[in-house]
């Protein structure tokens, strides 16, 4: 059924500005996009649809988290004194190791669901482990709440411990019959090469997934540029590229399909160059790059190159769900570096917005905005016990923003459809 929705609506169509309907509409049909957004009711389609008015409060599009790591969940907020190397070693994979057992997995990918439904993510890029079945069961657990995702099995088969090891038939058989039961065309929920980085796999699995892309058109997410001593440790394993990005590009693993690289912390000179030309998209990871020593990624740069970016939380590496924070963050993070070159002036609550939704989104096809043809991916904010003077609209989705959390969330919409609360173990 058609649907209209009444609300103080505010979105962003480019990325240095925000368009505000106070009391507008949104149109939606029944299969989830939008087909008018107005101030004005009798400019759009009206005959049949149901008009749902949601008073004083801001609709808003919903968040995307572009990088994140489910089975990290447990770890949220441990091992924070530790660099990439060492808490990957002793930290991550010890608890992935664990994601063998499906009960177990269950457990913890339920709890990680309903954590990214308070905080109003609807749509994921999302790394498992190598574990299939665990894997599985996190795709379906999306499906039956009703949210996006790009989800991968992911593969390493080097310098990581055995309970992780797979051999390049078995990682590409595990991925092979996700992709005969997941990858449907239009499906919310949908799979994603995921080489987990360039040291965890060997040239041979490297180009495995490369093939696996190539063949069924999948797209592709994995690690780029994120700490020094990695990137030199790239060097070293794959001494005939020419950077850390040219490994994945030399086996069809960097924009020869939709990709998406997390952090890029150090990208610049010959690998922004690739990036631009292959049309990779960054996973900004603010929390992350802090919390494990990493540094501060160029987003400005990438901006004004004309590279897409999005978000990520990147647990457990990052310590917040909360996508909203990440906004903050992101700001916070460019004024470090303003600080440091004043040629590059730091990012705006607008272009951090446009970030999250619109640029995020389009990883996933028309998502992140209010524009005709969009799927409706939304949050209805009821944001009264913020409001207590008489602020702006743009005001009270800033003070949201910075000061708001879950409990300020009334409802969420995944491609037109009202998602429920998922059930936790």
């Amino acid at each position: 059924m058609k649907k209209i929705y009444k609300a103080h609506i505010l979105y962003t169509k480019e990325k240095n500005s925000f368009e505000v309907l106070e009391n507008g509409y949104v149109a939606v049909d029944a299969d989830g996009r939008v087909t008018g957004v107005s101030k004005d009711l009798a400019s759009l389609d009206s005959d049949d649809a149901e008009v749902v008015d949601f008073g004083d409060r801001l609709l808003i599009p919903a968040m995307n988290d572009m990088h994140v790591h489910a089975p990290q969940v447990r770890n949220q907020g441990v091992a924070m004194d530790l660099e990439l190397l060492p808490w990957l070693q002793n930290y991550t994979f010890p608890e992935e190791s664990k994601y063998a057992d499906t009960h177990y997995a269950e457990k913890m990918y339920r709890h990680f669901l309903h954590t990214q439904w308070l905080f109003g993510t609807m749509r994921s890029c999302v790394f498992g482990t190598v574990h299939t079945e665990s894997t599985r069961l996190l795709m379906k657990l999306y499906q039956e709440a009703g949210m996006g995702a790009l989800v991968g099995k992911v593969a390493m088969n080097r310098h990581c411990p055995d309970a992780l090891c797979e051999d390049v038939e078995t990682a590409i058989e595990g991925n092979e019959r996700l992709i005969a039961e997941f990858n449907h065309p239009d499906a919310l929920v949908r799979p994603i090469m995921t080489p987990r980085f360039v040291p965890s796999c060997t040239p041979e699995l490297l180009k495995a997934c490369g093939e696996l892309a190539n063949k069924y058109q999948l797209p592709v997410q994995s690690h780029l540029s994120e700490n020094t001593s990695e990137i030199a440790w790239v060097a070293e394993l794959e001494p005939e590229s020419t950077s850390y990005g040219d490994a994945y590009n030399r086996y069809g693993l960097f924009g020869q399909t939709p990709t998406i690289m997390a952090h890029c912390v150090w990208t610049g000179g010959i690998e922004l160059d690739l990036m631009k030309r292959n049309n990779v998209m960054v996973a900004h990871c603010p929390t992350s790059n802090f919390n494990i020593a990493s540094g501060m990624a160029p987003v400005r740069t990438f901006l004004e190159e004309g590279l897409h970016v999005g978000l990520g939380s990147d647990i457990s590496g990052g310590h917040d769900l909360n996508m909203f924070r990440m906004l903050v963050y992101a700001i916070q993070v460019s004024k470090m570096q303003y600080q440091q070159n004043h040629d590059k002036h730091f990012l705006t609550l607008p272009e951090v917005f446009w970030i999250a939704t619109k640029s995020a989104g389009s990883f996933f096809g028309k998502v992140g905005s209010f524009e005709p043809g969009y799927e409706f991916d939304a949050l209805v904010i009821d944001d009264s016990v913020l409001n207590i003077d008489n602020y702006s609209l743009l005001e009270r989705l800033e003070r949201y923003i910075y000061l708001g959390d879950d409990r300020q969330i009334e409802h969420r919409f995944c491609r037109g459809k009202l998602i429920p609360e998922p059930k936790v173990c």
